[in-house]
């Protein structure tokens, strides 16, 4: 088992959500993490991963994409080397969007919708979004380097009513 003491170092986010009824349009969900440097509270994100990408430095990529649902399994995956991450950077944010192109959708209009965050084999955190169910995106974990350059793991659990263009801009303000 990982001690939290020590830090988190290296985590797996996956998202799942089951796929749309017969004859609907998809559902489509995206995990998306925001990088920010200590420049402050409201500063914009240095750069964000999101729709099949990964960060400059490969410490941050989206392993598995899916614009449906379908499967077996987690739909989407994302794994952060937060061990790795240039000591300039001091917090990461991670959430879901809901795609917009077929109308609105939140999170009570999906099925079956969950995240779960892991550092090896040990679950950090597991939620289903019925906490946020009116919202179109929501962040759910936060990852912050203390004075020693250890990495700590919070649940911030916030719903947002935006589309997905605007997310990353807000996603990091502090409640």
């Amino acid at each position: 088992m990982s001690n939290l003491n020590r830090g988190v170092a290296k985590v797996e986010v996956t998202l799942k959500w089951d796929p749309s009824p017969l004859g609907a349009a998809p559902h489509d969900l995206d995990l998306v993490a925001a990088t920010y440097t200590s420049e402050g509270a409201g500063a914009a994100p240095d750069y964000l991963v999101h729709f099949d990408s990964r960060s400059p430095d490969g410490t941050i990529t989206l392993d598995r994409q899916s614009r449906t649902g379908q499967g077996f399994g987690s739909d989407e995956e994302m794994t952060l080397e937060l061990e790795r991450l240039a000591p300039r950077y001091t917090r990461v944010v991670v959430g879901v969007v809901i795609q917009q192109r077929d109308g609105r959708r939140t999170f009570a209009d999906i099925t079956g919708p969950a995240v779960r965050v892991l550092e090896g084999y040990t679950e950090l955190a597991e939620h289903d979004f019925s906490a946020v169910a009116g919202a179109t995106a929501a962040t759910f974990a936060e990852f912050t380097r203390d004075a020693s350059g250890a990495w700590r793991f919070r649940t911030v659990v916030r719903g947002f009513d935006t589309d997905p263009q605007s997310f990353g801009s807000v996603m990091g303000d502090l409640a």
